[in-house]
């Protein structure tokens, strides 16, 4: 019932933090991108390549081509969307279903490293040059 007061002030925090609202998944497992990373290499990367941009080596024969994961139309997508991909598959794409070749914690080992190759960089700050009088 704590939870179900607190649940306002959760959803506020997370909010201004910037972080999705997966994030405040009450009971959740820890993912573990290092696992997820082994996964991806061995069985994502022939399609959306090494660093999750669609121009893996099987890309140029597959129509249409695989998606990049660092693209801002994947970044915005929610983890339960993202997941519902990896488990079903994406119609009339190459995309597999994999929901009966990993379990559901290696399908979000592998989101979870996903999400690692999507970096954001403050930009650096600009000092304005020292005045001389």
């Amino acid at each position: 019932m704590r939870v179900l007061k607190a649940l306002p002030q959760l959803l506020l925090l997370t909010w201004c933090l910037g972080l999705p609202l997966t994030a405040i998944t009450v009971g959740a497992t820890s993912d573990v991108p290092e696992a997820g990373q082994l996964i991806y290499e061995q069985r994502c990367a022939v399609c959306h390549g090494p660093q999750g941009r669609g121009d893996g080596p099987e890309a140029p024969f597959l129509s249409p081509r695989p998606g990049s994961l660092v693209s801002a139309g994947t970044s915005v997508k929610s983890d339960a969307d993202l997941l519902a991909v990896i488990a079903n598959g994406k119609p009339r794409t190459a995309m597999p279903a994999w929901k009966d070749l990993l379990t559901d914690e290696e399908q979000r080992d592998v989101l979870a490293y996903i999400r690692t190759l999507v970096r954001f960089y403050k930009p650096p700050v600009q000092t304005p040059p020292n005045e001389q009088h």
